[in-house]
């Protein structure tokens, strides 16, 4: 049987050199030590190793390699980010949006019941173009807001923000700003400076690196304090303690280079066949596309069909592998909280499906989808 993957928004596969580098820091005749073991050689060739990686992925999004701190993941970013800059005050206020990824939107609701009475959050809700504004921002703007934390790339529908215009908004404000970037990253351009951003969360798995390894950009400057939430020895300058994963790190490293290497190539060849997908979805009739037609990543495509009960579409392109919104909410038969901010009836909502393309996927794996879909169209109508 056929199959076809068009989920690379979940995650991607690891590209062949990544796989390659990786395993030459496991095993016995490779570089496996702990880069931590100051004492010998295998130690400080692990050492130079992280280094190296961080220097890497600094450079992929225009950061000093000082700025990186190792995660296991974007979801542990965007946690050290929200509870590491809170818990610097005993008050104060949050904004975020409704449509952000769950690590923020659970992170948040945990900061609401914080001991001692908790923080406030402010909400934004999309506009009828699904997209948070400086403006949203500027009106909820308080003296004592202490974070903006508000993701590049929508992981379900693909919108992409405008954290610049957001960062100016805050020019003035000591607010610090947090992106989420973790589905932005490899899919377009990135750079703190020119964003603003005081802390940005990334993590490998969403750009053809390895699962269990990310990093959070914390700007280097007096006023930006983080605490860290795993404590143990102290690494990463204090603010995430743990034995490194040289296997990982420089495997998301691997992948930060080749990310800068074909970035213009994967993009243009990610919206060729984005853009291949949504005409010919667009000719079967009764779809509703949810992502922005300009503001978004050139990978990812959300639509709603009409006239279907979306747990039968979905079951029904078994050949397919396509989600019904984000990976870390698959379990849920709700409909997806995104679509339902919104503005979607729950029948569109849950009738909604997320494409994503990547850099291997082909036009023939889309004509492919289309014959599918449409056939499963048919007889489910």
């Amino acid at each position: 049987m056929k199959l076809v993957y068009l989920d690379y928004a979940a995650t991607t596969p690891v590209a062949p050199e990544v796989a390659e580098v990786m395993a030459q820091h496991l095993t016995l005749d490779g570089n496996f030590a702990n880069p931590a073991s100051r004492s010998h050689r295998f130690g400080w060739q692990a050492e130079e190793a992280v280094e190296s990686a961080r220097i890497t992925l600094a450079k992929l999004i225009g950061a000093n390699n000082r700025e990186i701190v190792w995660t296991s993941g974007a979801t542990e970013s965007n946690n050290l980010a929200l509870k590491g800059v809170m818990e610097n005050f005993d008050s104060g206020h949050i904004i975020t949006s409704s449509i952000e990824h769950k690590a923020v939107l659970d992170t948040c609701a945990h900061l609401q019941t914080a001991k001692g009475g908790g923080f406030d959050v402010t909400y934004l809700v999309p506009n009828k173009d699904g997209l948070i504004t400086a403006e949203q921002v500027q009106k909820v703007l308080r003296d004592d807001t202490r974070l903006v934390s508000l993701m590049l790339v929508n992981n379900e529908i693909g919108n992409v923000t405008d954290i610049k215009a957001i960062a100016a908004v805050l020019a003035n404000h000591p607010a610090l700003l947090h992106c989420d970037a973790a589905q932005g990253t490899g899919k377009v351009a990135i750079d703190v400076n020119e964003l603003g951003v005081d802390l940005l969360s990334l993590c490998g798995h969403k750009m053809y690196g390895p699962k269990g390894i990310g990093a959070l950009y914390v700007r280097k400057a007096p006023h930006i304090k983080v605490q860290q939430q795993i404590h143990g020895g102290g690494h990463e300058r204090g603010m995430r303690s743990g034995t490194l994963a040289t296997h990982q790190i420089v495997g998301i490293a691997k992948a930060a280079e080749l990310v800068m290497a074909n970035l213009d190539a994967d993009i243009q060849h990610a919206a060729q066949l984005r853009d291949q997908l949504w005409h010919g979805l667009e000719a079967l009739g009764g779809v509703r596309r949810n992502t922005h037609l300009t503001y978004c990543s050139p990978n990812h495509l959300n639509v709603s069909f009409a006239g279907v009960v979306g747990e039968i579409l979905l079951a029904s392109l078994a050949q397919l592998a396509v989600s019904s919104g984000s990976a870390c909410n698959s379990a849920s038969v709700a409909p997806s909280f995104v679509l339902t901010a919104l503005g979607l009836p729950d029948d569109l909502a849950h009738a909604g499906i997320r494409f994503s393309v990547g850099r291997y996927s082909t036009a023939e794996d889309v004509e492919f989808a289309l014959s599918e879909i449409s056939r499963v169209l048919q007889a489910l109508r």
